[in-house]
């Protein structure tokens, strides 16, 4: 892959001057290494509107059909996913995102509320449908590097999502609504240009309702908060520990503190803490310890974590600190379960979703959970049903030699490098797809 900073600015210009006919675009962050840094132009352009198809009923199952001529249709009757909004406060969202993105519009009527994407979402969504061929041709005739054209794929993805959702971010006054889009994982343990790319990557989508996920890595806790200070709504996501969430919620709290806005209400966040992973791991280790009292707790880790973050993000958005910020206008950072699909088939299908309903949270499902909680989840409040055995649940793993510390570690080690290893994997696919088409030569 050629360099970055062997190109020339003019040859920026003339390559940005070419795509999307006469749009005027300048080059705004150069010389790096494209694998490490995501390369922006500013666009003066408005995206076209988009074109939602005539209604009509769905017949199967409620599940977005990428790339498919017809789609998903419109027609869908009040759901759970409604009642968990309204009666119980949280938000779902939908762990998912390819084209044609008006795939979505019937997901939206179920009950939707925003959506969630990743590297590895776009690693496949990309790789594995023909909707992207037309402006993936477009970018490399007219100069565009592999990832600089990876970025357009994804931007376009995301700011037709932001489309959609628009409304519900109108209608809730920035409370929901949201769409989120991850900076490179290449970035993770790099600080400063996790705040650059960030920025840049704000600018460019350039929507109101976009959340830029930043990793919770250690290195990006600082960069969590020089973001929220620049006004930078983000989604943090990898968060697998207590102790790692705390970081968050101060680096979030930070933020606001320093960002000299008098009015803060437009700077908004989530925290994604991971659930199902958690108890992947665990399982495995009480299974090695192999007691009688060992294996009875296989299944339980992750929800009974949960359950103490929910208290932990109770206790940290109240008191004398979060009041002075409320007066400026502040929203709580919400909490968002992530990794909410099941991975153990033998765990009831809505087990991540299902005992983790609370007010001012957020839920965000890919397909199989989604689906499974319309089809028959139960909603009412249930994060702090039984925090005493939450506990008990949290202290006995301890005793058996489960180290916290260890699986937040391991975990956010695997996180990043499934992202890193999907970024990687589509850059490679797309380069095949060039070559096959011998379109460019690098």
């Amino acid at each position: 892959m050629a360099s970055i900073s062997k190109l020339s600015a003019s040859a920026f210009a003339n390559s940005a001057a070419s795509f999307r006919g006469s749009s005027q675009q300048q080059p705004i962050c150069c010389g790096v290494d494209p694998r490490k840094r995501i390369v922006i132009f500013e666009k003066s352009i408005s995206s076209p509107k988009l074109s939602v198809r005539a209604a009509q009923r769905i017949t199967g199952s409620l599940v977005v059909r990428c790339s498919q001529a017809n789609g998903n249709g419109s027609s869908v009757k009040r759901t759970t996913l409604h009642d968990l909004y309204e009666k119980e406060g949280q938000s779902p969202w939908y762990d998912n995102l390819c084209r044609p993105v008006t795939d979505l519009i019937p997901l939206i009527e179920s009950g939707v509320r925003g959506v969630t994407s990743n590297p590895a979402i776009f690693q496949k969504a990309i790789s594995t449908s023909s909707a992207y061929n037309d402006q993936f041709k477009k970018l490399v005739q007219s100069g565009h590097d592999i990832e600089t054209s990876y970025w357009e794929l994804v931007v376009k993805d995301i700011q037709d999502a932001c489309k959609l959702f628009e409304s519900i971010y109108d209608d809730t006054d920035g409370g929901d609504g949201y769409v989120s889009v991850e900076v490179s994982p290449l970035l993770a343990e790099d600080t400063e240009n996790t705040i650059e790319s960030a920025k840049w990557l704000h600018q460019w989508v350039n929507r109101r309702n976009v959340y830029i996920k930043i990793p919770a890595t250690a290195p990006c806790i600082p960069s969590i908060k020089e973001v929220i200070a620049n006004g930078i709504s983000i989604n943090v996501t990898l968060i697998f520990s207590l102790a790692r969430y705390e970081a968050v919620i101060d680096a979030y709290l930070d933020g606001l503190e320093a960002s000299g806005l008098s009015d803060l209400s437009r700077v908004t966040s989530v925290a994604s803490f991971f659930v199902s992973r958690v108890d992947s791991l665990v399982d495995k280790m009480l299974e090695k310890i192999g007691t009688p009292e060992a294996l009875d707790l296989r299944g339980k880790a992750a929800n009974a974590q949960a359950a103490l973050a929910f208290q932990l993000y109770q206790k940290k958005f109240s008191g004398p600190r979060w009041e002075a910020l409320v007066k400026k206008g502040a929203k709580k950072q919400r909490l968002l379960w992530a990794s909410t699909s099941v991975k153990n088939p033998a765990y009831p299908d809505t087990l991540y979703v299902a005992p983790l309903v609370g007010p001012d949270t957020v839920s965000t499902m890919p397909d199989q959970a989604l689906l499974a909680f319309i089809d028959h989840g139960t909603v009412s409040r249930t994060i702090d049903a039984n925090v005493s055995e939450a506990e008990g649940i949290y202290n006995a793993l301890e005793k058996l030699g489960i180290d916290w510390g260890y699986v937040g570690s391991q975990l956010e080690l695997e996180g990043v490098d499934s992202f890193k290893k999907s970024f990687d994997s589509l850059l490679d696919s797309l380069q095949e797809k060039a070559n096959s088409l011998k379109l460019i030569s690098l």
